[in-house]
């Protein structure tokens, strides 16, 4: 390659870093507003909507499923057991794991806001047609994957 596509393949490289950047801190933007909107925090809607989908879960996984440092997820699991949305529950075959369970006054904000929270996702990512969004995912991915293996 060029000194001069080098340079080329550069600027593209930083033009895309901020082009990136400045697109998912929109969408999250949107998204961090609807979320709030049901009287969540991001981290609180996704330990919830982890629970809805997956069900009980291990605390000690929570963190890594939904990308949260593991000091954090005690507090988050605090505040939810405080508004009586989870609670915890030890696990039968082994007492030293606690596990996250979603409360039917959990299930019932979840089965209210979810429905809702979905069809402002779909119309956040409305600007793009069904094609280009397979597209993103796959580009995204393939480049999540690629700066992994820089590690």
């Amino acid at each position: 390659m060029s000194n001069e596509n080098a340079v080329h393949e550069t600027e593209l490289s930083l033009k895309l870093l901020i082009v990136l950047s400045r697109a998912n801190r929109a969408v999250m933007h949107r998204v961090t507003e609807d979320i709030r909107s049901h009287g969540l925090n991001p981290t609180e809607f996704a330990v919830l909507e982890l629970l809805y989908h997956k069900g009980d879960q291990p605390i000690q996984h929570i963190g890594k499923k939904v990308l949260l440092a593991s000091g954090s997820i005690t507090y988050v699991v605090d505040k939810l057991e405080g508004k009586k949305l989870l609670e915890r529950k030890a696990c039968p075959k082994d007492r030293r794991v606690t596990h996250a369970v979603i409360t039917e006054k959990g299930k019932e904000l979840m089965d209210e806001i979810f429905p809702r929270h979905e069809k402002a996702v779909d119309e956040i990512f409305g600007g793009l047609d069904s094609k280009e969004k397979v597209t993103m995912i796959t580009l995204l991915k393939k480049l999540g994957f690629y700066a992994e293996e820089l590690r």
